[in-house]
């Protein structure tokens, strides 16, 4: 469920609490009916858009379905109540924590919306038990960047009878984090992967909301080679209902792009992007240059200064830094001069207060006095700043002759830094390998070529709308086909930088 207002929409990404539209709860229920099953279980009920939609397809098949599931939120079951599903058909439902405290039994048919919520608001008990857990399951722990609504599918999976099914949707950074590949190794070694579903920017189930949306079709059987891998192009198609409801074997309508996909290949390009129509090879951008993130101040507000703050506080120019913190201060491929001083003219920050790590007695008394105030606003107790030695010692980065703008509402893109700025986190700094005038000018001609931009979207995460983020040692393994005709040679250095990432 989307939400217009940014309050209720904070209040909902705290529960992961995302509600699923009917014609999609319709397609995944489908999946589990169409097996054979009269039980289906939901482990985050919600307000049951889920659990209806099993009992609408129920009906469509003239079969009464059982019913139940569990739930954290005593309100989403109210809400389940008021939305016209009947209080016998929640009489099932547990009020428990289906993760940390699951259900002592298997289940025939599964189906969820589960809680999307993120690592960083997990407690570190609830980390380390989840680490435990999957270490015992899969083999290995998962990494630590991995939500909730990862555990919740492995959980879910570990319930599953023999020829059980589970319907699942998800965001795609199930498939796209660094977790990505043990975890779906795994599940695809275990399970049979039926369908993977995905949905063009327009179809997403939940406009407005900043997540990539993943149906997965899986079952508990033997599994196999290839799956099908189909993407929805229109919102509200009862095409995908039908096509899951004739057992995957109608020819499906023009609101659905269909693929049989192998396995292995589905893993090595990413279950969320489409098949290539060739094996990716040639050189990476890792051959060129290399990635960092930009500086992470711990507290912009504090750090990231306009030159107005900086003058009112007196604190001189040797502490200040031309900087760029947002892509949304940048509309074009290049950051000049003349940039920083329109964003200057329009009151944006374009300074990074950047103390050295000389005790505080030993900065001028304009600087001493700044930095009191920050101890004032307990900045040095933030859980990042306080890792510094001193707090207010301030990251460093050279000038890196390119930019990355790696999410934003905007298309991600390069961009020339010719006006020598510092980017913060939302930018990553790329920096050739060789430096000479030649070298940059080529590299960053082929880096404005239309092939990267579709290249990029093969190694990043994808949210909504569109928007793709990419790390910086995923940037590194970005394809570029075009480098070698255009004269440039990957350096000694380079090829090593490769060989560590597993390129």
């Amino acid at each position: 469920m989307a939400s217009n207002s940014k309050a209720e929409r904070e209040r909902l990404r705290g529960k992961g609490q995302f509600w699923t539209p009917d014609w999609v709860a319709e397609a995944m229920a489908a999946y589990l009916l169409t097996g054979g099953t009269d039980e289906v279980f939901d482990p985050a009920v919600g307000a049951g858009a889920l659990l209806k939609a099993a009992k609408s397809i129920g009906e469509k098949l003239r079969r009464t379905v059982a019913l139940s599931g569990t739930e954290i939120d005593p309100e989403a079951i109210k809400q389940a109540i008021d939305s016209g599903l009947p209080s016998s058909d929640v009489a099932n439902v547990q009020i428990r924590d289906f993760v940390l405290d699951p259900p002592q039994k298997k289940f025939k048919a599964i189906i969820a919306n589960p809680p999307y919520i993120r690592h960083h608001r997990l407690s570190v008990s609830t980390k380390e038990y989840l680490k435990n857990y999957t270490a015992r399951l899969i083999g290995k722990p998962l990494d630590g960047r991995a939500g909730l609504h990862i555990y919740f599918l492995i959980r879910a999976l570990d319930l599953l009878e023999d020829d059980g099914r589970l319907a699942f949707i998800m965001p795609a950074d199930t498939c796209e984090g660094v977790f990505a590949r043990p975890l779906w190794t795994w599940i695809t070694q275990n399970f049979r992967l039926d369908v993977v579903v995905t949905f063009a920017p327009d179809a997403s189930p939940f406009p407005g909301v900043d997540t990539n949306a993943l149906i997965f079709l899986i079952r508990k059987a033997k599994p196999g080679d290839d799956f099908f891998w189909v993407k929805c192009n229109e919102y509200g198609t009862a095409q995908l209902k039908d096509w899951v409801l004739s057992g995957m074997k109608r020819r499906p309508g023009k609101t659905l792009s269909l693929f049989q996909r192998k396995i292995e290949e589905g893993l090595t390009t990413g279950l969320s992007r489409p098949p290539l129509e060739k094996e990716s090879d040639g050189p990476r951008l890792a051959d060129f240059a290399r990635v960092m993130r930009g500086i992470a101040t711990g507290a912009n507000d504090f750090f990231f200064l306009t030159r107005e703050q900086a003058q009112e506080s007196g604190i001189p120019d040797e502490f200040l830094v031309p900087a760029i913190g947002r892509t949304r201060d940048l509309a074009g491929d290049e950051i000049t001069i003349e940039t920083l001083r329109e964003l200057e003219f329009r009151g944006r920050p374009t300074l990074l207060f950047a103390p050295d790590g000389r005790p505080m007695k030993n900065f001028p008394k304009s600087v001493q006095t700044y930095l009191l105030r920050g101890e004032e606003m307990n900045l040095h107790r933030k859980p990042l700043i306080a890792t510094r030695r001193p707090w207010y010692k301030m990251e460093v980065r050279t000038a890196p002759p390119f930019l990355f703008a790696y999410l934003g509402r905007r298309s991600a893109r390069f961009i020339r830094n010719t006006a020598r700025v510092i980017p913060l986190t939302g930018f990553l700094c790329v920096y050739p390998h060789r430096d000479d005038a030649a070298s940059v000018e080529k590299l960053w001609q082929i880096l404005q070529r239309p092939e990267i931009i579709f290249n990029l979207s093969l190694v990043g995460k994808s949210y909504g709308d569109g928007a793709i983020k990419v790390e910086p040692r995923a940037l590194e393994k970005l394809l570029l086909p075009s480098a070698i005709e255009s004269g440039l040679k990957p350096t000694a250095k380079a090829a090593q930088l490769s060989l560590s990432y597993g390129l």
